[in-house]
């Protein structure tokens, strides 16, 4: 057996152990999309679409954003707490194969995360519209908004040293992104400082293409800022990633 597939094995192994992980990652966005369609998924905003066809892509894209930060950023912390990497730094594997085979499991359980949550929003009773389309091309997006967020979750457990620790950061880093990206509501409706100041935020580009497409409003054109930006961050995140990565909790 490869390094890459015992890894991969592993790490989806620890994950499916973790009935609290797995409660939290997919049971609390949908909590979100219950509360906000029950209250204000029949009404409309301006161009007489329903407030669902907004809100939902957004916090499904919050969702699975963050379900890839903290995935990887609790993994890694204690993975160096308990000395596995060390381990793993005396056999032959590269931390290219350490950390792509975690990034595996992570894009699996976004994917999952994403066809539950659709599959709740378009209930009835929320009213969610999707096409067979726009659900094709809302894959593109969220493959890299998970790379960017699992490159961001790779640098928060790197410097984290407790659970606690990764807890605080990863709720600063993704709370207020949420709010300010237009996860919860449409950034048309927000100030103009507002929605030039989340361009800076990964998180508006990956909202931004899922709620483009997949409604089968917009066609694959609109996918091109939010995919370029959404790589864009990734590449970065990764480089700061790779260069500050450590084995153990001293290198």
């Amino acid at each position: 057996m490869s390094g890459y597939t015992a890894l991969t094995q592993a790490h989806y192994r620890a994950f499916v152990r973790d009935k609290t992980s797995l409660f939290f990652t997919f049971a609390f966005p949908l909590i979100f999309i219950v509360v906000f369609g029950l209250l204000f998924g029949d009404q409309s905003v301006p161009g007489g679409r329903h407030v669902i066809d907004y809100m939902a892509p957004g916090v499904m894209a919050w969702g699975v954003g963050n379900g890839a930060l903290f995935g990887v950023a609790y993994t890694l912390m204690h993975w160096r707490r308990s000395d596995v990497l060390r381990l793993v730094r005396l056999t032959p594997t590269s931390v290219f194969t350490v950390m792509a085979s975690r990034f595996v499991v992570v894009l699996g359980i976004g994917v999952v995360q994403a066809a539950l949550f659709i599959a709740i929003a378009t209930l009835p009773v929320f009213g969610l519209t999707v096409t067979a389309q726009g659900v094709l091309l809302s894959l593109p997006v969220l493959l890299l908004g998970i790379l960017a967020f699992f490159s961001i979750g790779l640098i928060v457990g790197t410097y984290a040293n407790s659970p606690d620790a990764v807890a605080a950061i990863a709720n600063c880093v993704m709370i207020p992104m949420a709010f300010l990206s237009g996860s919860f509501f449409p950034m048309s409706q927000s100030p103009g400082w507002l929605q030039g100041f989340s361009r800076i935020l990964p998180l508006r580009y990956m909202n931004e293409g899922v709620t483009n497409v997949l409604s089968g409003t917009k066609g694959a054109a609109s996918l091109l800022v939010p995919c370029a930006g959404l790589l864009v961050f990734a590449a970065v995140f990764a480089l700061l990633a790779a260069k500050t990565f450590k084995w153990g909790k001293e290198s």
